[in-house]
């Protein structure tokens, strides 16, 4: 009997046999801002389940190196994710003293490099198998009702993460809706004035290079700047404007954030609407011209239709774009997700820093999903392969 060996899962065992064997599993403070004090497996988890968690990654080790089938692999590691999870929740309330307000424990590089291992190995699997649009999105919802339902038992709570969750709660949400808005308000702008703006740059070509050269310029333009450059025009306008303050118009805040994020929007969008419906065959606007419609029928019955992938396309990158530049809002008092990241910086207190940015990554990571498998869905549509 002869065994294959699995490239991608020679560097899957090299990085479990370094994240279980020599990096620490979490790490213990006396207080939120001390330097931490790393644990291995075996002393940050009770009795017998670090051993049990070394002896599942040895296992684990030998079947991703060899070519094992992939529902397996899958199986195994979403499994794996999920005792982790758990894991690391008990080593919070085996490491802290009891009625200790004060400790801190949090997950340390080899629970990441652990995390990191499986979760690659669940996506190749995952890319292996070609899973139906409609089976990623059941997939995410399984992933995020999980996570929630750890969340809501409380098995995460003694981490240090959900302690500083556990003192904001209320700004916490408050910022989280922020930031939604800032991105999805910003999107959904964007898409207002980007798609007939594309479409007139499809349709009049003297003016297609000079609209994408500016909003390239727009884009190559640090985010921090523009941000800076919108404070001035927009404090003026503030002043000088009947009505612009009472509407939330102000130098900082929440206006120069959005009206950054929509311009940085722009060039996506304009450019995709472009590509796609100059990627439309020459066939069916002959065919459409044949049946007797107008330009305004063949641009919402023929064009727009057979370009929409493309285009939802530049609606994706914006929104994944957008998740992410909402978090720099924070720096000129637009809120959202960054004012838990800047706070964190400022007090070194790295538990805060991920507060902000863990539900910034699951966000972006979950919109990427869910729009890759709408535009996939689009594109399967009847006829519009032909």
């Amino acid at each position: 009997m002869t065994f294959r060996i699995d490239k991608l899962g020679v560097v899957i065992a090299a990085l479990l046999a370094y994240g279980a064997f020599l990096a620490p599993f979490a790490n213990f403070r006396a207080n939120r801002i001390v330097p931490g004090e790393a644990r291995g497996i075996l002393e940050a988890l009770p009795a017998g389940l670090g051993a049990a968690l070394l002896g599942f990654a040895v296992i684990a080790i030998v079947v991703v190196v060899l070519k094992t089938p992939t529902v397996f692999r899958l199986l195994l590691g979403l499994a794996a994710l999920l005792a982790l999870a758990i894991l690391v929740g008990l080593s919070a309330g085996h490491l802290t003293p009891p009625e200790n307000t004060y400790a801190r424990v949090s997950p340390a590089s080899g629970f990441w490099l652990l995390s990191f291992a499986f979760a690659l190995l669940t996506a190749d699997a995952l890319a292996r198998l070609r899973l139906s649009p409609l089976a990623r999105v059941a997939l995410l919802a399984a992933v995020a009702a999980a996570a929630a339902g750890l969340l809501v038992s409380g098995a995460w709570d003694g981490l240090s993460i959900l302690k500083e969750y556990g003192s904001r709660a209320d700004s916490f949400w408050l910022e989280a809706g922020r930031h939604v808005v800032l991105a999805l308000g910003s999107l959904v702008a964007a898409t207002l004035v980007g798609l007939p703006l594309g479409i007139l740059c499809h349709r009049v070509e003297a003016l297609r290079a000079g609209v994408l050269n500016v909003l390239n310029i727009i884009q190559t333009i640090p985010s921090i700047a523009l941000f800076g450059l919108l404070i001035a025009p927009l404090g003026w306008i503030a002043v000088h404007v009947p009505g612009a303050a009472a509407l939330g118009i102000r130098g900082i805040g929440a206006a120069p954030a959005f009206i950054a994020l929509f311009l940085y929007s722009l060039l996506p969008v304009v450019a995709n609407t472009v590509v796609g419906l100059a990627g439309v065959p020459r066939d069916a606007n002959d065919a459409a011209r044949g049946i007797g419609m107008t330009d305004g029928q063949r641009l919402f019955r023929v064009e727009l239709p057979l370009a929409f992938p493309v285009i939802l396309t530049g609606i994706r990158i914006v929104l994944v774009q957008n998740i992410g530049l909402a978090t720099i809002a924070a720096l000129i008092g637009g809120g959202g997700f960054g004012v838990f990241v800047f706070q964190g910086i400022g007090q070194t207190a790295m538990d805060l820093v991920l507060l902000g940015a863990v539900p910034t990554v699951a966000l972006a990571f979950a919109a990427a999903i869910v729009l890759d498998a709408a535009t996939e869905l689009s594109n399967r549509k009847p006829g519009r392969a032909a």
